[in-house]
């Protein structure tokens, strides 16, 4: 099931805005590239392997590409840099922490680079004084089941030392809840990084950014993605306003037609009476001249040509103060059924008219001017912005050290035995007992 924002995937394709091909079988036609109204690519992000070449795209925040796309259209020459203040990293529906700024501006420079992500651990403390860990999100892509499994695991050959129990309590309000009890004296930080060290709580996120442009594959960096987005738009925008003015201006020859009818009905309503036929009349009605009426009036304030459609003999329109029909507009009289002659339906009829001439002039508007192109993109922009805009779900970090050895181990107190011959021999202080009056210490070490 699709969600309501992927229907702006889609918008206008009926509009011959974008190409459509044979679909493997040749039986039906599918589109070579969806009209989407944002930059999905980025949004959604993609992955997946050709033959030669792979992608690795990560999903973004859908209000941050926005406002980066307004951006690249104020300043053309905006840098990637800059327009970090506006996307600073991915944002992944999981949620998580990403580890490394340099790293994500090193991806979004050349187009390729590595982070890694981290799921949110929080630590909490009973009232007995228990300590145990909540895993809130997890890494992008990794499931949980399989973490689970794994975790238990480790804490079952005792890999993870301190674990008691783990229980998953995820629900419809928390999509990732799980908790992982310890024993008692057990250093949660110890164990925390153990999990980031030894399971899929951290992992390594490669971007690759590669892209078809056209039909090339090509890797590109952030301001490229984002200004290929915007020519595309613009593409589409300018293409579906040619087809809809091709449309306005073919509603608007009929209606034109019919208006030159109510001007001159009566001599009209003679002429097809006298007919023999409806074909005869037709003719009639094309080789006359007709007085134009209120249609001279319109035309002066869209121009003579505002519903001509393509292709239209040059004879027929208006020429002078009268008007030749075309043979669509005769059919379209013909057709035309007696109740569009009471006064009502003149008045609604005249009025559409208008409406449809007024269309017309502002979709011309916008082909001859770019920044009123522009501008409806923008708009577009900003209405799926204002509607499904959300906050960012992934937190950016600064970079960590790798974790040592010494991050793995617990730190403790303990025992060192060294005897005359140079054996050595460690143990914890609890287990170690110091000789007192009267008695003897623990046996530190056997001898030989």
């Amino acid at each position: 099931k699709l969600a309501k924002i992927s229907q702006y995937l889609i918008n206008d394709i009926e509009k011959n805005t974008v190409e459509f091909k044979s679909n493997y079988d040749e039986k039906e036609k599918e589109p070579t590239v969806l009209p989407s109204q944002y930059p999905n690519l980025l949004v959604n992000g993609a992955g997946g392997i050709a033959v030669g070449m792979a992608t690795n795209i990560p999903p973004h925040n859908l209000g941050e590409v926005i406002d980066a796309t307004k951006a690249l259209i104020e300043n053309k020459d905006i840098t990637n840099n800059q327009l970090m203040k506006f996307i600073p990293g991915p944002d992944f529906p999981t949620g998580g922490n990403i580890i490394g700024k340099d790293m994500i501006k090193q991806g979004y420079n050349k187009g390729r680079g590595s982070f890694k992500i981290r799921g949110e651990i929080e630590e909490e403390t009973l009232k007995n004084g228990k300590e145990r860990l909540i895993i809130k999100s997890i890494p992008y892509q990794v499931n949980k089941s399989i973490l689970n499994e794994r975790i238990a695991e480790l804490a079952r050959y005792k890999k993870i030392e301190g674990i008691r129990e783990i229980r998953d309590e995820s629900d419809k309000d928390n999509p990732v809840r799980i908790v992982v009890e310890l024993r008692s004296g057990t250093i949660a930080d110890v164990v925390l990084n153990n999990l980031f060290k030894q399971t899929q709580m951290q992992t390594v996120f490669g971007i690759n950014n590669v892209a078809l442009v056209g039909t090339e594959p090509k890797l590109l960096n952030l301001k490229e993605i984002l200004s290929i987005f915007f020519n595309f738009r613009k593409e589409i925008v300018s293409k579906r306003t040619i087809f809809e003015l091709k449309r306005a201006r073919e509603r608007g020859h009929i209606l034109e037609g019919l208006t030159i009818a109510l001007s001159n009905i009566d001599p009209m309503i003679n002429l097809i009476k006298k007919s023999k036929d409806g074909n005869e009349a037709k003719a009639k009605l094309i080789s006359k001249k007709w007085k134009a009426g209120s249609v001279t009036k319109m035309l002066k304030k869209a121009g003579t040509e505002a519903c001509r459609p393509d292709h239209l003999d040059k004879k027929v329109g208006l020429i002078g103060k009268s008007y030749q029909l075309s043979e669509k507009q005769a059919q379209a009289i013909l057709d035309m059924r007696l109740q569009r002659l009471t006064g009502l339906e003149q008045d609604r009829l005249i009025k559409e008219y208008e409406e449809i001439v007024d269309l017309i002039t502002s979709l011309m508007a916008i082909l001859s001017d770019k920044s009123k192109l522009i501008e409806i993109v923008c708009d577009e922009l900003r209405e799926i912005q204002t509607q499904y805009k959300d906050e960012r779900k992934t937190e950016i970090q600064d970079a960590v050290g790798d974790l040592s050895e010494e991050d793995l181990i617990t730190p403790e107190d303990r025992v060192v035995t060294i005897s005359h011959e140079g054996y050595a021999k460690t143990q914890p202080l609890d287990e170690y007992r110091s000789q007192r009056r009267g008695g003897t210490g623990k046996t530190a070490a056997s001898v030989k």
